[in-house]
């Protein structure tokens, strides 16, 4: 910007102040005078400057305006915490929804509302900031703390999200009573009957505004190198540490009030980087003032929704907003950047040092899936003894273990495997060990597929649910392939794009779930994914899915294994990288979408398994797949067992028993992945 002529400077600055403050005018009145009761101008502007007894002017002031000016002061915190997380991270995608933040404000919340409720109704600040402190913090140091990517940090976000959600659903689905009003805050919403919510935030935002602007100069240093900072005299590391907090505080402080609402604190700073302001002196309160606007602007859409589909929660909207601009900042990232990160996507975990011999350690799981199998057929809410079981082998039984059991295990056999395969065929593809199903969009896109059939069409069979699902499924993995196309289907732009498509169906999916009202409690059960009522049918098809796309999987194992040397050395060996990664992905796709068809959305699976067998066999894609899929049957089985005698006769979904157990797995894998270079 310095060097610019002085007009053009000064231009510059009146579009991005002067507009934005004429444009937050604009939409403050609009929001005042746009809601379900028709208020006309002539009553708003007689309501602020002459106010009477009038139901008018009640509405506008104890309903309106505190909605309005929370929207402000939410959008302002949101975007300067985006600009500190972004400036403290050297990360561009950094965001209190990208980093973690708001899935950790959401979860503390949701576990005190059960636990604790007299200390979620009178500190609910303090919780919602214990809460986004931890899971920032394990963002920042699964992901190599300074030393970390844009997309090793956007990964590790999205997985402490996931990791967290799937807690927050399990709470949600055991606990229904208690997280009863929960639902459409989740989601983001700045409905507001009174001026409580703006005495609870306000001060703790505002204070949390002054001190970030009274940190510029600091800032402005920690984007020098950190030798460089610290020859200026920079404390870097207490810096970084005091400016993470006031970032926690802005969104705790948020998050407290609204609930979580993403991607406003990727938007704003973006927006006024673009016009050209990068001095932390004129980006932060430029980010504030846009921010505003962006939420403001967020609400009044939200409140056009109502007379067709109901209201739409500000933070559907904002997400819907913001994930193009997540993947139009993915598409421009420069050719370098993108090397660089991508380059460094090797599938490095590390390895047993006394492995088994492969045909040893293959039969060894067979033999484990096995015994597994057979207790998942006597073990349950009712214990089937083993004489009765041969029995009905024999045909000398009665047949309920053959109708209900048989095939419930069947399934948790064959999806799991399906899901194992997806994984490994997905990383190889995109080559990162932390990609799978859920990271491209297709788990989340099942989802969507499935909760339209529920909800849109609620007399509709519901024998239709699997293939709704999976043309969710397959529409989100063909969108996140399409845009990424254009780059080569590299690797970082695949992860970043997908990331962007599954914040966008997680919205729709938290939204659907708002909208179906009583409904919403199965629908969750399905979305936590669960082998409950399962019959011949899924089996039948998981069966044809695994028979076709299991041995294609296998053939492609050489191609794969090129895929890890890198573009460059691959294409040096005559390996066609497109091809070989839409083959490879597709493959992935489809068996995930069977899955998710079949069980709902699971996750962790497709993580877990190819992690597992990565260890035992390396990267032999050929024995990784076979040993994967054996090891995802594994976990389902178990996963199912568990959730059946757990809480018997309550039955929990077998995906939140997946990520009950993945999760310590998973932290350990990422603590450490983050010590070797991708």
């Amino acid at each position: 910007m310095t060097s610019a002529p002085a007009p053009a400077v000064w231009t510059t600055f009146g579009m991005t102040f002067g507009g934005g403050l004429l444009l937050l005018f604009v939409l403050l009145f609009i929001s005042l005078a746009h809601g379900q009761a028709n208020v006309s101008v002539h009553a708003v502007l007689e309501a602020l400057f002459a106010r009477a007894d009038k139901l008018e002017h009640h509405i506008v002031w104890e309903m309106r305006l505190p909605r309005a000016v929370m929207a402000m002061l939410a959008g302002s915190a949101l975007a300067v915490a985006g600009v500190l997380l972004q400036t403290i991270t050297r990360n561009p995608l950094a965001s209190a929804g990208t980093f973690g933040i708001n899935a950790g404000a959401y979860f503390i919340v949701v576990l005190a509302a059960v636990f604790l409720p007299a200390l979620k109704s009178e500190m609910p600040l303090l919780l919602a900031f214990v809460g986004g402190a931890c899971a920032a913090g394990m963002a920042y140091v699964l992901a190599g703390g300074k030393r970390s990517t844009p997309v090793r940090m956007a990964l590790a976000g999205m997985i402490v999200t996931l990791v967290l959600s799937s807690f927050t659903s399990a709470m949600q689905l055991l606990f229904e009573n208690e997280t009863n009003g929960l639902f459409l805050w989740g989601s983001g919403s700045l409905i507001q009957d009174n001026w409580k919510g703006v005495q609870h935030g306000w001060v703790w935002i505002i204070a949390g505004l002054v001190i970030a602007v009274l940190m510029t100069r600091a800032l402005d240093m920690l984007e020098l190198s950190e030798e460089t900072a610290q020859a200026l005299g920079q404390r870097v590391d207490r810096m970084r540490i005091v400016a993470l907090l006031v970032a926690v505080l802005l969104a705790a402080a948020t998050v407290s009030v609204v609930g979580p609402i993403g991607f406003v604190g990727l938007i704003a700073p973006h927006l006024i980087r673009l016009m050209g302001f990068h001095r932390h002196r004129l980006l932060i309160p430029g980010s504030a003032l846009w921010g505003a606007n962006v939420l403001l602007l967020a609400d009044i859409v939200s409140q056009m929704f109502r007379s067709t589909i109901g209201e739409l929660p500000a933070g559907v909207v904002t997400a819907i907003l913001g994930a193009p601009w997540l993947i139009w900042l993915a598409l421009r990232s420069s050719r370098e950047e993108a090397a660089a990160v991508g380059g460094s996507s090797s599938m490095s975990i590390g390895m047993l040092h006394n492995r088994l011999p492969y045909p040893v350690l293959l039969f060894l799981a067979v033999s484990v899936l096995a015994l597994c199998s057979i207790g998942s057929l006597l073990w349950g809410s009712t214990r089937i003894p083993f004489t009765e079981w041969m029995a009905v082998l024999t045909g000398q039984g009665e047949n309920v273990l053959l109708q209900l059991r048989m095939p419930r295990v069947a399934v948790a056999i064959l999806a799991g495997a399906a899901l194992a395969v997806a994984g490994a065929t997905i990383q190889g593809a995109v080559r990162n060990p932390l990609a799978d199903p859920s990271i491209i969009g297709v788990t989340s896109g099942a989802g969507v597929g499935a909760l339209l059939w529920i909800t849109v069409i609620p007399s509709a069979s519901a024998a239709f649910i699997p293939l709704a699902s999976m043309a969710g499924a397959v529409l989100s993995a063909v969108v996140v392939y399409a845009l990424a196309w254009r780059k080569g289907l590299h690797p970082t732009i695949l992860i970043l794009i997908g990331i962007a498509v599954t914040a966008v169906n997680s919205a729709i999916i938290h939204f659907l779930v708002i909208q179906s009202g009583m409904s919403a409690a199965p629908a969750l059960a399905w979305l936590a994914g669960s082998t409950y009522a399962r019959e011949w049918g899924e089996v039948n098809m998981l069966l044809a899915f695994l028979v076709i796309l299991l041995p294609a999987a296998w053939l492609l194992g050489k191609k794969v294994d090129l895929l890890a040397f890198g573009d460059q050395t691959s294409m040096g060996l005559g390996l066609k990288l497109q091809r070989t990664r839409i083959y490879a992905a597709g493959i992935g796709v489809m068996l995930a979408a069977a899955a998710v068809s079949a069980v709902g959305t699971i996750g962790f699976i497709g993580l877990l398994a190819p992690h597992a067998a990565r260890m035992a066999v390396g990267h032999n894609h050929r024995r990784l797949v076979l040993l994967s899929a054996v090891l995802g049957a594994i976990m389902l089985v178990i996963a199912d067992v568990i959730g059946r005698v757990a809480l018997a006769p309550k039955q929990i979904p077998a995906g939140l028993i997946v990520a009950l157990i993945g999760t310590p797995y998973l932290l350990m894998l990422m603590f450490r992945s983050r010590m070797r270079r991708f």
